[in-house]
């Protein structure tokens, strides 16, 4: 099986594994218990969270970890909302955002929250034109995601947080799909928060952070009077978390040479694809592009039966985010982007990870070459 579904989970290093397991057995303690054990594994997750502070130039104190980064964006989006000490009640954010803030969003709706949805260009990029447009005295909030998990289009937060400078509104940003593959500076985008996993970068699953920038006002869903304010509490996952950091090194340390060997492996199988006898459509087609993803159509063939007939053949792609398969709707990402609904069921994604070689685009060509005739003819003979 050749795999083509990185932007949905990754296979964990075989030396992040290994840090799991040593400090698993090493330092089992309980990072909040004042003994010896307790202090060990307090030193490992003090080690980690710098690690994972420094993976996105900021201090360790800004960062809390999590469950993974459906938790993270859901703290984060609750905790800027109600640290607020005024009326606001209006939210901005984009129809293309993974369903886990979409959900919160949808959550918040119910609450009395009003959700302005930015229009997208062609491209999938954010209608900045639009977005200002959208802004108000009554925008509290403003969530966009650096990196489309369909499309890999990178939104422009940079420009996003020049255009809401000095206006008092809060600003998250899921970054999942970005982190450990391009860089982020939360701080010169005016970002008050960013989200990240584990999984993704060949770390564990179950693990994610949250870093929430000092200076912005939030509040923790529940106040304990015998702890010290946090954003999050329980007993903190010290293997899981320094698994995290172990894959975010490793990740960071070849991040360039492996930016450029994926752009090529991307842009070679663009131009195989496009070389075949049937239309392929290319979604999110953008001068900003994370080449670790590349959304497409073929026109006439459904994404779902394309899937099935890839895994048959040996290809793992998927129909989008995972979160949204199962699903009978069509997808929401295409649909944000004006396509019908045969068109946003036409759509699959492939995503690229340290297993996907050069020699390997061949083979992807030739057996979604072989898939498309056979339905093609299929279709014909109808």
């Amino acid at each position: 099986m050749i795999y083509l579904d990185y932007a949905a989970t990754t296979p964990i290093y075989p030396q992040v594994m290994e840090v799991m397991q040593q400090v698993s057995t090493r330092y089992f303690g309980n990072a909040s218990s004042l003994h010896d054990v307790g202090s060990n594994a307090k030193q490992v997750l003090s080690a980690s969270t710098k690690v994972i502070a420094s993976s996105i130039s900021q201090t360790p104190g800004d960062v809390v970890f999590t469950s993974g980064a459906t938790e993270a964006n859901f703290l984060a989006i609750q905790a800027l909302l109600d640290g607020r000490n005024d009326d606001r009640n209006e939210i901005i954010s984009s129809q293309m955002e993974h369903s886990s803030v979409i959900n919160v969003l949808r959550r918040l709706e119910s609450q009395g929250f009003v959700v302005r949805w930015v229009d997208v260009l062609e491209n999938g990029e954010l209608d900045l034109d639009y977005f200002d447009s959208l802004i108000s005295d009554q925008t509290a909030l403003i969530t966009i995601q650096r990196v489309n998990s369909e499309l890999g289009v990178i939104q422009p937060l940079e420009k996003i947080g020049k255009i809401i400078e000095g206006k008092d509104i809060r600003f998250h940003s899921d970054c999942v799909q970005s982190f450990g593959k391009l860089p982020l500076d939360p701080e010169s985008w005016g970002v008050d928060a960013i989200s990240i996993s584990a999984h993704k970068i060949y770390g564990p699953k179950g693990v994610g952070a949250l870093w929430m920038r000092k200076e912005v006002d939030w509040k923790p869903m529940f106040d304990d009077p015998d702890q010290k304010r946090a954003l999050r509490y329980g007993t903190a996952n010290v293997p899981g978390i320094a698994a995290f950091a172990t894959a975010a090194k490793i990740s960071m340390q070849g991040r360039d040479e492996e930016h450029h060997r994926i752009t090529n492996i991307r842009q070679q199988l663009i131009d195989g694809l496009k070389a075949l006898p049937f239309e392929v459509v290319v979604e999110g087609d953008s001068d900003s592009q994370s080449p670790y993803i590349l959304g497409v159509r073929f026109p006439g063939i459904e994404g779902q039966f394309l899937m099935l007939e890839c895994s048959q053949a040996g290809l793992a792609i998927s129909t989008g985010s995972a979160c949204q398969v199962g699903s009978d709707r069509p997808n929401r990402t295409m649909m944000a982007l004006g396509r019908n609904d045969e068109q946003a069921r036409e759509f699959v994604r492939l995503s690229f990870g340290r297993d996907v070689k050069e020699h390997d685009i061949p083979e992807i060509i030739e057996k979604i070459d072989s898939i498309l005739t056979r339905h093609f003819k299929k279709v014909h003979r109808s």
